[in-house]
């Protein structure tokens, strides 16, 4: 471990311990330093770490703090490098497979704290797809908010930030299934029906299993669209 790294785990520690909690204002450079037996020089390095990481929130002519420590906040910056990856087939692919490791469970944990206002909440969000069924552009934006309802009715923000990170960045792929396939919007709005339909039930096996589905046959679809742009290169 480099010294940097020593001094970026020795701020943390005050934050893990609560000598620091979120909102609060570190000390001065030089105080902050001394108090931790780092040079100025260190604890300069471990801050702007900490800042781009988004734990610390440097504020010009006022001071460093701890920020909300939020996950929606500390996992941000998740989208932008998944963006990055979009180029690189491997990596969409990892992406997809992490998408249906965790979307089928969380859907089964939301059939479980699903109130009703929210399945009202995804119900229009089906029926918006429905009506969009013939713009390609406009289902799948109404797909990602069906999806990001349902993983917001578990009430778990750290879950729904991954997934947003990671679906949401998915949704060139499904884009590309509407473009080539004229049945895909069909069967796309048969397999939301049957994931809200299982969620009105509040059956968690029958919910996750509807996601399952859902989320394998795009996964499938994709890694044979990858295929087959290899086999025409």
């Amino acid at each position: 471990m480099s010294l940097t790294d020593k001094a970026i785990e020795q701020i943390r520690e005050l934050i893990r311990s609560g000598a620091l909690p979120p909102g609060a204002k570190l000390p001065p450079e030089p105080e902050l330093a001394a108090q931790l037996g780092l040079s100025r020089n260190l604890a300069r390095e471990a801050v702007k770490a900490l800042s781009v990481a988004r734990v610390l929130e440097v504020r010009r002519g006022d001071g460093t703090y701890v920020t909300s420590l939020q996950p929606s906040l500390l996992l941000e910056g998740l989208g932008g490098a998944v963006e990055l990856l979009q180029s690189d087939k491997g990596a969409l692919l990892d992406l997809m497979e992490v998408r249906r490791l965790l979307e089928p469970l969380a859907t089964g944990l939301a059939a479980h704290r699903i109130t009703d206002e929210q399945l009202a909440d995804i119900e229009r969000h089906l029926d918006a797809m429905r009506e969009a069924r013939d713009d390609v552009e406009q289902l799948n934006a109404h797909d990602a908010a069906f999806h990001r309802a349902v993983v917001a009715a578990t009430g778990n923000e750290t879950l729904l930030t991954l997934l947003e990170g990671i679906s949401g960045r998915t949704l060139r792929a499904r884009i590309w299934r509407g473009q080539s396939d004229d049945r895909s919007s069909e069967r796309t709005l048969a397999e939301h029906q049957a994931i809200f339909d299982a969620l009105c039930t509040r059956d968690s096996a029958l919910s996750q299993a509807a996601a399952l589905l859902h989320v394998s046959n795009t996964e499938h679809w994709l890694r044979r669209h990858l295929q087959s742009l290899d086999l025409q290169a």
